[in-house]
């Protein structure tokens, strides 16, 4: 498994491609992850608390972001595995709906499934880029409950805060889930995000 930036989505017609620039690459939050998961890996403070400072990060390479998130990932090989087969899946999905489509030439539609087959590599980092960074967060909810942590404070600025609020849908569906809340607050001047865990709400069973 290689990880490289790729690029937004694409979006692909009989007219060329273009990129879903609402669904950027999701190596672009790769390194905050990983800094959010070694920082999480130090020892917890007595009041449960998790204080990152604004300091200048360690923009790491593919490589490297391949080893740490085997480090912290409960089951890396899982999580990459059939990256091929998602891919193949995809374009045949995208493929069989332009061959469905009736309202388009012949010209069009073979203009358009070529289109899908030259992407058929940006496809494949994509869906890899994003299984990471899925491996990620699933990695960082599982640290935060192990270690009982209640807040998470992070300077702004930086993607700490996109990836946390990323983290905030998983937490709410974790086991036990969480009734976690994400806020920008203030304090002599300066502002900080703050993840405030509450606390997991009971499962009705």
């Amino acid at each position: 498994m290689k990880l490289k930036y790729v690029g937004a989505k694409p979006k692909v017609s009989g007219r060329g491609v273009t990129f879903d620039q609402s669904k950027p690459d999701r190596y672009t939050f790769l390194n905050a992850a990983v800094e959010l998961l070694e920082a999480l890996s130090f020892e917890v403070t007595e009041d449960k608390k998790i204080y990152l400072y604004d300091e200048e990060g360690k923009e790491r390479s593919g490589s490297e972001l391949v080893e740490l998130l085997k480090k912290h990932c409960a089951n890396p090989e899982e999580a990459f595995a059939n990256l091929q087969e998602k891919t193949n899946a995809l374009i045949e999905k995208y493929t069989d709906r332009v061959k469905g489509n009736d309202t388009i030439s012949a010209d069009e539609r073979r203009a358009w499934l070529g289109n899908i087959e030259i992407m058929r590599d940006y496809y494949l980092q994509y869906i890899t880029n994003e299984s990471a960074y899925h491996c990620a967060l699933n990695a960082l909810a599982d640290k935060i409950h192990k270690s009982h942590i209640e807040e998470v404070t992070f300077p702004l600025g930086r993607n700490h805060g996109l990836v946390l609020s990323h983290l905030v849908d998983m937490l709410r569906d974790h086991k036990p889930p969480y009734d976690v809340t994400l806020s920008v607050e203030s304090k002599d001047g300066e502002s900080f995000g703050k993840l405030d865990m509450n606390r997991a709400i009971p499962l009705n069973i």
